[in-house]
């Protein structure tokens, strides 16, 4: 029902910023940031509540990352700073359509964000 399309992943030195977007094709109840690495389980690293704004994030990602949407857009972005070679991942996007959901039916194609040191 939902298409997403992330971008704006790339290779950054260790102290720089990137700034990922995500674009639905429709209307989004929630939706979050979602990040792998080889060999490690997928993290929730932040999410949205596209009507009222309020976030949540992962410790991990706290004081760094930001996300943020344009519900005219719906467009997620996730505004990523003082990133580490330990956020090295590819990075989805993911959203729900429904408040009862409480799974994330869907999923954009991910974007490679690469941290040198």
């Amino acid at each position: 029902q939902v298409q997403l399309v992330e971008s704006g992943g790339g290779s950054v030195q260790a102290g720089g910023s990137l700034r990922l977007s995500c674009v639905a094709s429709g209307y989004t109840y929630r939706m979050a940031w979602f990040r792998q690495a080889p060999g490690k389980e997928r993290e929730r690293i932040a999410s949205i509540f596209t009507t009222s704004g309020n976030t949540l994030y992962a410790d991990s990602v706290a004081g760094r990352f930001t996300i943020s949407r344009d519900t005219a857009k719906n467009t997620a972005y996730l505004q990523m700073n003082s990133l580490q070679p330990e956020d090295t991942a590819m990075y989805y996007c993911a959203a729900r359509t429904s408040a009862v959901i409480n799974s994330w039916p869907y999923w954009g194609q991910g974007t490679q964000v690469t941290v040198s040191s």
